[in-house]
């Protein structure tokens, strides 16, 4: 995504420089090299995703479309686990809630899922009412183990050759169908824990990588990842927790990127390098964190939030948090979700509502502009990613990760803006400051993001 840029106001004494060298047609080009190129906001919001149970689990589908609608979700994995042709889950529910929220869905074989006839058959109607996003492997088969064509893989089973060979059979299921080839391919999830070396830690085995699968297979064009924030080794809160969970590196403490697709975390099968890593197309299907002794719903809130910036920052082009509302059909409240078992929000629903809100965008950006923004001597426990909505506004989000204190930062807008406006989504959806005629602000930061709002007129296109 984007790359920090401290003390670019700096360079300033440099370009009036060459100014004295060259003509001002190269002293502008210098200044708008230096500048910040926005990311599409739709981008953003459209990463935004959630878990969610449906009518077959006892979650009505009409309050599930109405908690959709006001947090702003743009997609829920699905998948045919539980769907049937009498309901009380059919494809026709997933084709109402897409109606009548606009999300799209992960189609998947869920957990110990094997019919791919049923995939391809179910995900068809969704494709046509523009209601696919991708395909998903199975769930966690680590934990769910399969049966496919005679064989046992994963749960307690010695190999994980089955699952291997039915993510191979996927993936050419999908691209070897005519209306579907287009849609991505998402791999299992907690491929780490591979008992031998099937290769799953690879969206194509690559040559020479010794594995029980011959090289060339292909499993799928994305990495898939269910690195939830809190983990045996990070089991409490501490600053930049959701950052780090989001780290393509070994410096990710619970089960991220580099545990399934680096070296594996169960035997140590060595997979990508750190800086294949880095560009690795990959998603996220579950992470999220529960209401516990540590965490209250305060800090549940401030972490799911943090969650979408941060891995959307970091490079993940789609997250989803478990869970829209607490599970009815398991034992026990299990507290992970954005809604109370009696549909009540908690404050994660109404901070992410506020987000969503204020960054809210349908329309479509041909070309996002740039933003000669800079934040000198930005803490470590801040970060930051500039937005443009398809209307030419500027949204630069800055969010802080401390579990206490505070840092005061000054933003420096790189010239002089008419009308600036912040909003807290922790406050509402209105702004918190308005300024005039500033050319740069101080801000407070603490554990939640603020948004700065710059209006421009460049950038709009039609919608």
């Amino acid at each position: 995504m984007q790359t920090k840029h401290i003390g670019r106001r700096g360079c300033l004494a440099g370009i009036l420089t060459l100014a004295a060298m060259a003509g001002w047609a190269d002293v502008l080009w210098a200044a708008e090299a230096a500048a910040t190129t926005a990311v599409r906001t739709t981008d953003f919001l459209n990463s935004i995703g959630v878990d969610s149970t449906f009518p077959d689990r006892g979650q009505p589908i009409e309050k599930t479309i109405e908690m959709v609608k006001h947090v702003g979700f743009r997609w829920v994995r699905g998948g045919i686990e539980g769907l049937t042709d009498k309901g009380p889950t059919t494809v026709q529910t997933y084709l109402d809630l897409h109606e009548k929220t606009g999300v799209r869905f992960s189609w998947g074989l869920v957990s110990g899922g094997t019919d791919l006839k049923k995939l391809i058959e179910t995900a068809k109607p969704l494709a046509a009412a523009d209601a696919l996003l991708a395909f998903e492997g199975n769930n966690e088969p680590n934990n769910w183990g399969v049966s496919y064509q005679g064989e046992k893989g994963g749960g307690q089973a010695p190999s994980w050759l089955a699952v291997a060979k039915l993510q191979r059979d996927l993936y050419d299921a999908v691209k070897s169908d005519p209306e579907l080839k287009k849609y991505p391919v998402w791999s299992i999830t907690e491929n780490g824990a591979e008992r031998d070396n099937v290769g799953l830690q690879f969206l194509t085995i690559p040559e020479g990588a010794d594995t029980l699968m011959p090289a060339g297979t292909k499993y799928a064009d994305y990495a898939n990842v269910h690195n939830y924030i809190y983990h045996p080794n990070a089991p409490k809160p501490m600053d930049n927790k959701t950052w780090n969970a989001a780290d393509h590196t070994s410096a990710c403490k619970v089960d991220g990127l580099y545990g399934n697709y680096g070296v594996t975390w169960a035997k140590k099968y060595r997979g990508y390098s750190v800086a294949e890593l880095e560009k690795l197309p990959r998603v996220t299907t579950e992470t999220g964190c529960q209401i516990d002794k540590n965490v209250t719903e305060d800090i549940q809130a401030l972490n799911l939030m943090s969650i979408y910036l941060d891995q959307f920052k970091r490079g993940w082009s789609h997250t989803s948090v478990y869970l829209l509302r607490d599970r009815t059909d398991e034992g026990g409240n299990q507290t992970f979700g954005f809604y109370k078992r009696d549909y009540t929000p908690r404050k994660a629903a109404l901070y992410l509502h506020n987000l969503t809100a204020i960054l809210a965008d349908n329309g479509s950006l041909r070309e996002p502009g740039k933003l000669d923004y800079s934040i000198p001597e930005e803490p470590a426990t801040a970060h930051d990613m500039l937005l443009q909505n398809s209307d030419g506004t500027f949204h630069l989000v800055i969010w802080g990760e401390r579990v206490k204190g505070e840092d005061t930062v000054t933003v420096q807008l790189g010239g002089a803006h008419a009308s600036v406006k912040v909003y807290d989504p922790t406050v509402g959806t209105e702004p918190v400051q308005t300024h005039s005629n500033i050319e740069s602000l101080k801000l407070t930061l603490s554990d939640h993001p603020l948004i700065i709002a710059i209006p421009t007129g460049a950038g709009r296109t039609d919608r």
